[in-house]
């Protein structure tokens, strides 16, 4: 067990850039393309002429801004500019259609879109369809120019920062879309509170310091980027470097040019570190500390990993619902097994339940993993049934995850209770998918699960149901499903069946189709 630590009840943005006028001349983020740098002197003064010219605008507290944005400099601006306001922050994918965000920017009832003029064209669609569905208008403020639309700096003022009466426990700070252990994407409510403990939680056994240099290749939309990067990284004084995509090239030149001491990485990265025979010409003495999560990470990879570069690799664990961590492989711990999701951090209890009987499993054995503790989500927003389901009135959060634990404190992650996919990291709730694949004329039915390709990596599989007099190839549903979401979302095996197994109540019996996959395999 380690030591509690203190609930921080602070505002996000005073957390993180509290005490970067003590560092005002240091680095703060650098744009691994171009070399531009914002020192942390700069980040304040950027931060504070936003929120004054947002809260001019009219955005405040209660009000919430959509930030649609690869990587880049500008990102925490735009983050911290917001939340200075009052204002709670949703992240969208860049990758995201069009439809994906309007449902998003309808759902979440955002005021103010943040894009950028690369992503202009799917920002216009997506607000022209909120704007059709529901008569709502949303402004797009751009980070650097695109014709008619307002720039982010035409915004900045230089008056007082707003100070809006937040109240870290309850009021919400970032607002980012998970699939939770099931169904499409909900709206996770986490407050200031939630954030500022779980870095705190996480800083009392991994810790950066100012000179360390961190590579942003993790995308900041995603939670895990923005804990690692955008949180923990800049709070501690570190120099982020910011890739604005995941490039295999520019990350290995870039982990030599820039002395990268940290990299926060998922398992495909690992893939690349371990195999990779660029890799083997590379100068890396300045790498200390390689964190891998997001997905499962093989134990085998892990290795090669640490004895290629000489290392120390360690895993993570959390969830967004979980602001998002619950447990990290602390630094120094060198006799952690590879392949454990490191150890459960301070102020964190956890319980491990038979998914069958409800029942606390016994000592050694395997169960769901529960999680209680400060970092626990406030809840789905607008979605009090779903929270219920995921949050018991015990304030237990059940993660869906079949983990165990060992003698020493080393947690493992052994299988899923949930149905969601995990793509590269990225979130693929099926029943998304499915929802796609019945509209076309030609499906009947349809369901979806993950498989493992040649590469180990786990995919989407559509097992498909033809309606009568219809043909249809694998390319067909494939190209279609292609068209209307993220390339992540895509599927990638198609498998034409006779019936979709489902239980009376009409659910699917994804178990079946698992069965029916490792019997072919």
């Amino acid at each position: 067990m380690h030591p509690e630590v203190t609930v921080v009840d602070q505002p996000i943005h005073e957390r993180v850039l509290g005490d970067a006028a003590s560092r005002a001349a240091s680095p703060a983020l650098v744009d691994a393309s171009s070399g531009r740098t914002i020192t942390y002197g700069e980040l304040v003064t950027l931060v504070r002429g936003l929120a004054v010219g947002l809260n001019a605008e009219g955005i405040g507290k209660g009000d919430v801004v959509a930030l649609h944005s690869p990587n880049t400099i500008l990102y925490p601006v735009a983050l911290y500019g917001a939340t200075t306001t009052g204002a709670t922050v949703t992240t969208l994918s860049p990758l995201a259609t069009p439809a994906e965000m309007a449902k998003q920017l309808t759902d979440s009832e955002a005021r103010l879109m943040v894009s950028v003029s690369a992503l202009i064209e799917p920002a216009r669609a997506a607000v022209d369809l909120v704007r059709r569905q529901t008569g709502r208008v949303i402004e797009i403020l751009v980070c650097d120019e695109a014709e008619g639309h307002r720039s982010l700096m035409s915004v900045f003022d230089d008056c007082d920062a707003p100070r809006p009466d937040l109240d870290p426990a309850t009021d919400v700070a970032l607002l980012p879309y998970s699939s939770g252990t099931t169904g499409t994407p909900k709206g996770v409510m986490l407050t200031h509170r939630n954030l500022c403990t779980n870095f705190a939680q996480l800083a009392a056994l991994h810790r950066v310091a100012e000179g360390d240099r961190v590579i942003a290749i993790l995308p900041f939309f995603h939670i895990f980027g923005m804990m690692a990067l955008l949180i923990s990284a800049l709070a501690q004084g570190a120099t982020v470097v910011v890739h604005s995509r995941f490039d295999l090239d520019a990350f290995l030149t870039s982990l030599e040019r820039d002395k990268i001491t940290h990299a926060y990485v998922v398992p495909p990265v690992m893939l690349a570190l371990a195999k990779h025979p660029a890799v083997a010409g590379l100068d890396l003495s300045a790498l200390r500390r390689i964190i891998c999560a997001a997905a499962p990470l093989d134990a085998g990879l892990q290795t090669a990993v640490a004895q290629r570069l000489g290392v120390e690799t360690g895993q993570a664990y959390g969830m967004t619902e979980l602001s998002p961590a619950t447990h990290i492989h602390g630094d120094g711990n060198h006799e952690e097994p590879v392949a454990c999701i490191g150890h459960l951090i301070p102020s964190t209890q956890a319980r491990l339940v038979d998914p069958l009987t409800g029942t606390d499993a016994a000592a050694g054995e395997a169960g769901e993993l529960w999680v209680r503790g400060p970092q626990v989500m406030k809840g789905y927003f607008g979605r009090q049934e779903e929270t219920d389901a995921t949050i018991d009135a015990d304030g237990w959060l059940h993660t869906g995850d079949i983990a165990r634990v060992d003698e020493d404190g080393n947690w493992f992650i052994v299988d899923r209770v949930k149905e969601l996919i995990k793509y590269k990291g990225y979130q693929v709730p099926p029943a998304e998918l499915e929802a796609v694949l019945v509209n076309h004329p030609g499906i009947a039915d349809a369901a979806v699960i993950g498989v493992l390709d040649a590469d180990n990596e786990e995919v989407p599989k559509a097992f498909v149901v033809t309606a009568p007099g219809t043909s249809l190839t694998a390319d067909d549903v494939m190209s279609y499903v292609r068209d209307r979401v993220a390339p992540y979302k895509k599927v990638r095996v198609v498998e034409f069946i006779a019936a979709v197994p489902k239980a009376a109540s009409g659910k699917i019996l994804r178990r079946e189709l698992r069965e029916r996959e490792s019997a072919h395999s």
